[in-house]
């Protein structure tokens, strides 16, 4: 089975053209080895998929007739992925957090106000 059909069988890419972008991307290799979304994948080889900033390790066990169920999943491959991956994601959340939210945009009058009054206060202090 071709390596972009095979990840979408296991619902890692929700379409197939999605997991045969992401094999032209190089986001998907086979011992270090960038991939073309034709090469045939077989029984017993380790894949790593870059995916929202976690590289995922997925070990291939058998491959599915079809797209499988979502409990199904797990007869087919292993994960095994590192939980330091998912941990250095959390990270980066906390770290994002520190700025403006996405979408609000420029201050708005009150916002400058509020930050004219702040240091206005802080100058009167010193």
């Amino acid at each position: 089975m071709r390596i972009d059909k095979y990840l979408w069988c296991i619902r890692l890419f929700k379409t197939r053209s999605i997991a045969t972008n992401a094999c032209k991307k190089g986001q998907v290799k086979i011992e270090e080895n960038n991939l073309k979304p034709s090469r045939e994948v077989y029984g017993g080889e380790i894949i790593t998929v870059r995916k929202n900033q976690i590289n995922y390790k997925i070990k291939v066990i058998d491959i599915p007739e079809s797209r499988v169920g979502a409990k199904l999943v797990d007869l087919y491959r292993k994960d095994l992925t590192p939980k330091e991956e998912f941990e250095r994601t959390e990270l980066l959340k906390f770290a994002k957090d520190y700025y403006r939210k996405k979408g609000t945009g420029r201050p708005t009058k009150k916002d400058r106000r509020d930050i004219e009054d702040y240091y206005e206060t802080n100058e009167e202090d010193d």
